[in-house]
C-alpha cells in the first residue's frame, strides 16, 4: 500500500494521475501512445500542465512570502550579520526572491550600491536563480524528496562558500564605479494588508507566467523529443556512467543557456528517464539557471572583467564538484 508521502510526491506533486488520464483521452481519439508520435504529445501535454499548475500554485505562496521581504527590509536584515554568517543569510534570503538570474541582478546591484558587503551580495546573487523554494518543489516532484534537498543544501553551499571567497580577495576595486558611487535611498516600505499582499502575488503570477511559460514550452518540448526520439544508448555514452567526462560536459553545454528551473526541469526529467547521471543533469540544470549568457552580460554592465571572471569561475567549478559528489553518493540518493 502506497504510504501518504509516497502518494504526496506521486499523485499531488508528481500528478501521475494526470498522465494515466491524458493517455486514457489520447486513447480515446485513436491515437496510439505506444508509437513515438503518440508518447511524445502525451509527454508534452501532461508536462505542460504539470509544471504550469505547480508553477502557479508555488509563485503565488513564494511571492506572498516575499511580501514580507521588499529590498529595503532584505538591505535591513543582511546589515545585522558579518562574516561568514551574513552569507548564509543572503543565501537564504536568495530562496524567497526572483527565480531566474537576470531578475536578481538588480537586486544585486542595488545591494552592493547600499554598501552591503560585496561577498554577502555574491552569494545572494548565486543563491536566488539556483535553489529557490520552488525548485525544491518540483524537484521533489521528478526526483524525490532527498534529492530534492540535496540538491538545494549543495546549492546553499555554494552560494556561501563563492561568496566568502570573493570576500577574502577583496574584489571592491572590480565593482564598476557607477555602482560605488550611486549610494542608495531608503524608503520606507509601506504596511501591506493581507489584500495587498494577495493582489501582489497574483500580479508575480501573471508577470512571471508570461516571462517563463514560454521556456516552459521549449524545455518540454525538448524534453518529449529527448523521451521518445533518442536513443537511450546515446544518452548512455554521452551523460552516463562511461564518459568520466559527462560532468564537465553537461556543465559547458548548460552555461551558454537561458531559461530558468522551469524551463530545465522537463529536460532533465527525459534526460534522467534515458540513463543519465544525475550528477550531469543536476550540474546541466546549475549551469542554466546560474551563469546563463545573458545574466552574465548584464553583470559584466556592474564588475569589472577581473571580477566576472573569478565568479564564473567559482560558480563553474563548484558545480562541477557537486555534480561529481552527486553521482558518487546517487545509489544513497535514489
Amino acid at each position: 500500500m502506497e504510504s501518504f508521502w509516497e502518494f504526496f510526491q506521486n499523485q499531488i506533486l508528481g500528478m501521475k494521475w494526470l498522465n494515466e488520464e491524458v493517455g486514457n483521452a489520447l486513447s480515446a481519439i485513436g491515437l496510439d501512445i505506444e508509437s513515438n508520435v503518440g508518447a511524445s504529445i502525451q509527454f508534452f501535454i501532461y508536462d505542460t500542465v504539470k509544471i504550469t499548475v505547480l508553477l502557479c500554485v508555488l509563485i503565488y505562496l513564494i511571492s506572498y512570502i516575499q511580501s514580507y521581504f521588499p529590498p529595503e527590509r532584505s538591505k535591513q536584515i543582511l546589515g545585522r550579520f558579518h562574516g561568514v554568517g551574513a552569507n548564509i543569510v543572503a543565501a537564504l534570503l536568495g530562496t524567497v526572491t526572483p527565480f531566474c538570474s537576470c531578475s536578481s541582478i538588480p537586486l544585486f546591484i542595488g545591494f552592493t550600491s547600499a554598501g552591503l558587503p560585496l561577498g554577502v551580495t555574491f552569494s545572494f546573487l548565486i543563491s536566488s536563480p539556483m535553489v529557490d523554494l520552488a525548485s525544491l518543489v518540483l524537484l521533489m516532484s521528478i526526483f524525490g524528496s532527498k534529492i530534492a534537498v540535496v540538491y538545494v543544501l549543495v546549492g546553499l553551499v555554494i552560494a556561501v562558500v563563492g561568496g566568502t571567497i570573493i570576500e577574502k580577495m577583496h574584489m571592491e576595486n572590480y565593482v564598476e564605479q557607477y555602482i560605488k558611487t550611486a549610494g542608495s535611498v531608503d524608503i520606507e516600505a509601506p504596511d501591506l494588508t493581507i489584500y495587498d499582499r494577495l493582489k501582489y502575488a497574483w500580479e508575480q503570477v501573471v508577470d512571471t507566467f508570461k516571462k517563463v511559460f514560454p521556456y516552459i514550452l521549449i524545455g518540454v518540448g525538448i524534453g518529449a523529443f529527448i523521451h521518445n526520439w533518442i536513443p537511450q544508448s546515446w544518452i548512455e555514452t554521452v551523460l552516463g556512467s562511461n564518459n568520466p567526462f559527462s560532468v564537465i560536459l553537461a556543465t559547458l553545454v548548460g552555461i551558454p543557456m537561458y531559461a530558468d528551473i522551469f524551463g530545465t526541469i522537463p529536460v532533465a526529467e527525459a534526460l534522467f528517464a534515458k540513463g543519465a547521471q544525475l550528477g550531469a543533469i543536476l550540474s546541466f540544470m546549475m549551469a542554466v539557471t546560474t551563469l546563463s549568457l545573458p545574466s552574465l552580460i548584464m553583470l559584466r554592465k556592474a564588475v569589472k572583467p577581473k571580477l566576472l571572471a573569478l565568479f564564473i569561475g567559482i560558480c563553474t567549478g563548484g558545480i562541477i564538484i557537486v555534480g561529481y559528489l552527486f553521482n558518487m553518493f546517487h545509489y544513497f540518493l535514489i
